[in-house]
């Protein structure tokens, strides 16, 4: 008999320990997923839509699943913007719990890498 099923207090607590851990099952991002990321960041500064955007995201980072129902509903629009895989596998990086804070990260940087220049 395993030990989960004759200790039902240990199996809740290992169910428990797995449901609210703040680590990613999927583990870390690609390097494709960093490309990608960036990709999105500079397609929204392009637009001039970074402060937008920023907020946007902040404000739906606990929707974070719902978001990425909604891109895989959206995708015949967004194809617009990137090819039917990159939809795809933004709608997976949304998904993840760190995925909306890296975009985030990615959209500040690249506001970041634009303010010296704006000096000249």
């Amino acid at each position: 008999m395993s030990e989960t099923t004759s200790n039902p207090t240990r199996s809740l607590t290992v169910w428990l320990r797995h449901a609210f851990s703040l680590k990613s099952p999927h583990g870390e991002f690609t390097e494709e997923d960093h490309r990608l990321i960036r990709r999105l960041a500079r397609t929204i500064d392009r637009r001039g839509m970074s402060a937008p955007a920023i907020l946007f995201l902040e404000s739906v980072r606990p929707l974070n699943y719902i978001g990425s129902q909604a891109m895989v509903f959206l995708r015949p629009f967004l194809t617009f913007l990137f090819s039917p895989q990159d939809v795809e596998r933004l709608a997976q990086i949304v998904e993840r719990r760190e995925g909306i804070h890296a975009i985030i990260e990615a959209i500040e940087a690249i506001g970041t890498e634009d303010t010296p220049g704006e000096d000249a």
